[in-house]
């Protein structure tokens, strides 16, 4: 019975290590006047580390951009901003393999107003899974789920950036004034 009743504890604690972030069903907290114009990402020096699954430059272009879209098209400020992803490294670990699910990333956010960086350098920032349970998960479980995590990370080091440098503060008089579209002038 006790035996039962650890391995129901065990099952519980992994499905809660590989739940989908649960923010996500909730309105988002504001970041400034910060709204998504576009998030490009892209792969092109793509490197898988030690034992892993494969996964195609297309296939983590492709998940990271969704993640990136669930997560910031939720934010309605006032002031379009771009964020820049180059997917870096990955390991995918199959089930029976001891290991870490893992994601590394290099991301730049560009403001629309001024076309500029609003990081001189990319930051460099990674998802780690250390407790998960990958006998139930797929090769695209995985991937979806740091994708997902490697998009909360980018929004915990904007909202980080916006407290400590005030990156997306409203300007002057754009207060109430969108643009139609990223890119375009304000309607006068």
């Amino acid at each position: 019975m006790l035996r039962n009743l650890a391995a129901l504890g065990a099952s519980l604690f992994l499905l809660a290590c590989n739940a989908p972030p649960a923010d996500l069903a909730k309105p988002a907290e504001p970041m400034g006047a910060f709204k998504l114009g576009h998030a490009e990402v892209v792969a092109p020096n793509l490197q898988k580390l030690l034992v892993s699954r494969d996964a195609s430059a297309e296939e983590w272009s492709a998940a990271v951009d969704k993640a990136l879209e669930e997560r910031f098209r939720r934010f309605d400020g006032d002031q379009y901003y771009h964020i820049g992803v180059s997917v870096e490294a990955y390991s995918l670990p199959p089930p029976v393999v001891p290991g870490k699910s893992a994601l590394a990333v290099r991301v730049t956010v560009f403001d629309d107003a001024t076309q500029a960086k609003l990081n001189e350098k990319t930051k460099e920032i990674h998802a780690i899974h250390v407790f998960e349970s990958r006998l139930q998960m797929t090769r695209e479980d995985q991937i979806a789920r740091l994708s997902e995590s490697i998009a909360l990370e980018i929004e915990k080091w904007m909202r980080q950036m916006h407290e400590e440098k005030a990156w997306f503060a409203p300007r002057n008089g754009a207060e109430g004034v969108v643009a139609d579209e990223p890119g375009e002038s304000p309607a006068e």
